[in-house]
């Protein structure tokens, strides 16, 4: 950790090299769960380099923050029982430019402070001791970067009366998150091209028809500007727009549906007026059934537009999005030859992405959640490969014992290497008992011919066993002049072919045995 000495929250200095880092209360808005501002947002913020303006309203609630802040310190000091001073320190890893600004630190940095302004709903999660992902990830930033054993998170308007506190401790694991999303959001952000989105649109001015006039007299006559309000009412339904592309488009189509619905009940309301008035009115309920009947079908034109034109553009938002996070898992896989990494990667499925944009209504948002969404599968995917690199490099050459690799190469790597080691030593000691039983059953198989060679050198004649003596001798002897010399191996070849010459029957057997002996002696 690197503390940035004499550099105060707020200066220009501060904001300088805020600029230029990933801040632990930007890490939420990383993550896709902050409360106040998206992913893309951020990604935006960052490659401009241009940031919300800060509203009056805003800026109060900050200073209120603030003056909440100092006053509560005496009560955080207390519950630390060590002096807190408010620092901001950064963290250089993994080509990360790290940043945090602590509220408080004690002086050997192991316990830091972080202070929100007072909130029944913030006091009720820090009562239940489960503050919402917003804030915990902020801690585990401060805490990664300051490498404090533990967080005091207070919420308070200053006072002891309003004053909530906790204990916050973060993992390993939840570091590493923090890593692996700021290392994603790098990516993105070297990748990043600035999308225009503007807020919600208002709908373009309507057209307006003129009010409609129509009535009887006695002369059984229809007055009033039907004509006119015919003409108007063409004109309106042929200006309407049906290619719905962008936000502005969808707000004026439903505007317009609402006043195609508001013009249907006009002559519906028109229509009864002149039924109450004279008997016989054709040409007149002609045109207002022919009004009527355009304003309703443009109504249901456009209601379907609506309807499938935003379909489309969700399902090709998120087609694109489902592709982005299959080929990069398909980048992934084509490192590793003994694993099928896309069987593995189990949560990567266009529902993640429909649930993400559920009840989303503009394009901003939809991307936004999209965009949010790819993030983290692609963090996901990151995360797995690496499991899987570091589970690979503690296997043997020889994987006949890992048929079922595919199954246990994304297990803990801990458990992985104790399950490897187990698995080869259990191999080395069936080898090894294989092994012993081999010679053992060699030995009895040797143990078990001699004595039978014995017993039937035993049934021989007597002078059979003489000359069975001396050729053991002259056996024995060759195999003497042997290991001192090996060259005089010839010697017995020559001493075989003279004997041989004039054996037979038993002789050849007693032959024979003596050439076996001469082998076993050799052998030792």
């Amino acid at each position: 950790m690197n503390i940035l000495k004499n550099v105060l929250q707020g200066t220009k200095e501060w904001l300088s090299i805020r600029a230029s880092h990933f801040t632990a209360s930007e890490a939420p808005a990383a993550f896709g769960v902050s409360l106040y501002l998206n992913r893309n947002e951020l990604l935006q913020q960052k490659a401009t380099g241009k940031c919300k303006e800060i509203s009056d309203f805003q800026q109060s609630v900050f200073d209120k923050g603030h003056e909440a802040e100092a006053s509560a310190r005496a009560i955080a000091e207390d519950i630390v029982g060590d002096d807190l001073c408010a620092i901001t320190a950064t963290l250089d890893i993994d080509g990360l430019k790290l940043l945090a600004s602590y509220d408080g630190a004690t002086f050997g940095n192991n316990i830091i402070w972080e202070h929100k302004l007072w909130s029944e709903e913030l006091a009720q999660q820090i009562e239940e001791n489960n503050i919402n992902e917003h804030y915990s990830i902020q801690l585990d930033q401060q805490l990664l970067i300051s490498g404090a054993e533990k967080c005091l998170f207070m919420t308070s308007d200053g006072t002891i009366n309003n004053c909530k506190w906790m204990w916050y401790e973060t993992t390993d694991k939840k570091k590493d998150a923090v890593i692996s999303t700021w290392k994603q959001f790098k990516k993105d952000l070297e990748m990043y091209e600035q999308k225009e989105f503007e807020d919600k649109p208002e709908p373009a001015a309507i057209m307006q028809l003129p009010a409609l006039s129509v009535y009887t007299k006695g002369d059984i006559a229809v007055h009033g500007n039907l004509d006119a309000f015919k003409e108007a009412s063409d004109k309106y339904i042929a200006s309407i727009n049906k290619d719905l592309k962008t936000d502005e488009d969808f707000v004026n189509a439903e505007a317009t549906i609402k006043r195609c619905k508001e013009v249907e009940q006009t002559i519906k309301t028109a229509k009864l007026s002149i039924i109450g008035g004279i008997s016989s009115v054709d040409e007149a309920t002609r045109v207002l059934d022919y009004i009527d009947d355009s304003h309703a079908k443009i109504r249901l034109t456009l209601e379907k537009l609506v309807k499938s034109q935003k379909e489309t553009i969700k399902k090709n938002i998120i087609d694109a999005a489902f592709m982005l996070c299959a080929d990069h898992a398909s980048n992934i896989s084509r490192e590793f030859l003994n694993i099928n990494f896309i069987n593995l990667v189990t949560f990567l499925s266009r529902q993640n992405f429909e649930t993400a944009c559920k009840g989303l209504r503009t394009l901003a948002s939809l991307h936004n959640a999209v965009d949010t969404e790819v993030a983290a599968i692609k963090i996901k995917l990151d995360d797995l490969a690496r499991v899987i690199r570091k589970n690979l490099t503690h296997l043997p050459d020889d994987l006949s014992i890992f048929r079922d690799l595919q199954s246990i190469i994304t297990k803990p790597e801990e458990d992985f290497k104790l399950l490897v080691e187990s698995r080869i030593a259990d191999q080395k000691r069936k080898e090894e008992e294989a092994t012993q039983r081999a010679v053992s059953e060699a030995s009895a198989r040797m143990i078990k011919l001699k004595e039978e060679e014995s017993k039937r050198i035993e049934s021989l004649p007597t002078d059979i066993k003489s000359v069975l003596a001396d050729e053991k001798k002259q056996a024995e002897l060759i195999v003497q002049v042997i290991n001192k010399s090996p060259d005089q191996l010839t010697g017995f070849h020559k001493w075989w072919r003279d004997v041989g010459r004039n054996i037979t029957g038993d002789r050849m057997f007693l032959a024979k045995s003596a050439w076996d002996a001469y082998k076993d002696e050799s052998s030792k």
